[in-house]
């Protein structure tokens, strides 16, 4: 995934395809504020939920939820720099991580890199390689092994995107000031680290 700490310049105008989906313009019928005053589409379902289970404690949910929703809608809306470069965002993540680890990956590093199945690599892998933005190397020493790495179209693909891509995310976020954005990306920094921690202690 690509960061977010780069800000859009005034009258930017790059969040217009996510405007329209924002949590609040989408309040469900039926919708009630929840706890602090929100008034959310999450809001409206832990709203319902405490008028027929008023025992359960919704806490919970009005975090992971509001984390699915906004994942939901981030990854619904049209990213216009990857849309005109004819690329999925799962496409440009791959291109992202063989340019950010600056060496040849597997396959198997590359779906670990980009947390993503090892068949839908491959299917990204084809794609990418028939355009001519990655190309595979084989292992000398085990022919069932390929390295991969970005071609010198690929890597100038990433590069031009790439700053697109940041100011489009960054007006994405532009609600929120930086302090807010910052004291966001500590909180889920921390939740993620600790959810990454809690996964692999539970591993065989």
């Amino acid at each position: 995934m690509t960061a977010t700490q780069g800000r859009p310049a005034a009258g930017d105008g790059t969040n217009g395809d996510l405007a329209a989906e924002s949590p609040g313009a989408t309040e469900s019928p039926g919708a009630g504020e929840g706890s602090a005053g929100r008034s959310d589409t999450v809001a409206g379902v832990v709203g319902q939920w405490r008028v027929v289970r008023p025992e359960l404690d919704t806490g919970p949910m009005e975090i992971v939820g509001r984390v699915n929703r906004c994942a939901a809608l981030l990854q619904q809306a049209e990213s216009a720099p990857l849309r005109r470069a004819g690329l999925s965002r799962p496409e440009f993540d791959l291109l992202g991580a063989l340019m950010r680890t600056g060496h040849e990956l597997t396959p198997g590093e590359l779906a670990r890199e980009t947390f993503s199945s090892g068949a839908a690599v491959t299917k990204r892998l084809k794609v990418l390689t028939e355009r001519g933005l990655v190309e595979r190397r084989g292992d000398t020493r085990d022919r069932r092994v390929s390295h991969l790495r970005l071609t010198d179209a690929g890597r100038d693909l990433v590069d031009a995107v790439m700053p697109e891509q940041l100011a489009y995310e960054g007006a994405v976020l532009s609600p929120l000031d930086d302090d807010r954005q910052n004291e966001l990306a500590d909180l889920l920094g921390e939740l993620l680290s600790r959810l990454e921690g809690h996964l692999r202690t539970r591993q065989p």
